[in-house]
């Protein structure tokens, strides 16, 4: 078992150490799909973690990442969060990464262990959300969209469960193991926002406000982003039962 500690939490490594064996029996549960379990844990020292554990990869993947041709997605969280606080991205803090491995050296299971972010709101809220509740969220949400898309960092899944906020103007992204560094284009800023729930009114502020910030043209940004939101809205209505009413 390989575990990487973020130097400011050192004096947490005993604790980080025994997380693989306590998580779920000493965990709040928070999420647990098909593919990950998340928890929430306190620390000997009252600090408040947020643990994933991460499905074991299967097939060309496994093979893939255990050799180091790419990271583990549980190696890629880790180091993210030290870029994007650094150019004033909000994401919660890196504390450790835990490794699990088998005698061949083929990865097993691998954890992520960050500070638990305070912000109690997703943006699952915007559903059937009303225009004096999703007006502000839209301009606030511009503005962060903006900066970190000038700062040449695009989330490859900015979704409503991938963006905590705090019910007034602060937002901050999770599960950021997917993300693209380098220059964002209008293209590709705009159709990041397609999987977006809300009223599309909510959709159309949002990219209104962003196009202003960016110095693009709003009617252009709104047509960008209202294609690609009817792509992958047309496609997950084929799989899955909608939770909302969807304005297309």
């Amino acid at each position: 078992m390989n575990v990487e500690v973020n130097p400011k939490y050192e004096h947490l490594r005993t604790f980080v150490e025994r997380i693989p064996q306590a998580m779920e029996a000493e965990g709040t549960y928070i999420y647990g799909g098909r593919r990950n379990l998340i928890v929430k844990m306190t620390a000997t020292d009252g600090t408040v973690l947020n643990v994933k554990r991460f499905q074991q990869p299967r097939g060309l993947n496994r093979l893939i990442y255990s050799a180091g041709l790419r990271q583990p997605k549980g190696r890629r969280a880790f180091d993210y969060p030290r870029r994007l606080l650094a150019k004033g991205i909000n994401t919660p803090e890196a504390v450790a990464y835990i490794e699990d491995r088998n005698a061949m050296g083929l990865l097993r299971l691998c954890w992520l262990v960050t500070i638990q972010c305070p912000y109690s709101h997703l943006l699952y809220e915007m559903g059937d959300a009303q225009p004096e509740v999703y007006e502000p969220v839209a301009r606030n949400l511009a503005v962060f969209a903006a900066h970190m898309h000038e700062q040449a960092v695009l989330h490859l899944d900015f979704s409503p469960g991938n963006i905590l906020w705090d019910g007034g103007s602060r937002f901050s992204i999770v599960d950021i193991n997917r993300m693209r560094f380098g220059a964002v284009t209008m293209v590709a800023g705009c159709k990041s926002f397609a999987r977006l729930w809300g009223p599309k009114r909510f959709i159309q502020l949002l990219v209104e406000e962003y196009a202003r910030l960016r110095g693009f043209d709003p009617q252009v940004c709104v047509e960008t982003t209202m294609q690609a939101r009817r792509r992958f809205w047309t496609h997950y209505q084929k799989k899955r039962e909608m939770e909302f009413k969807l304005e297309l």
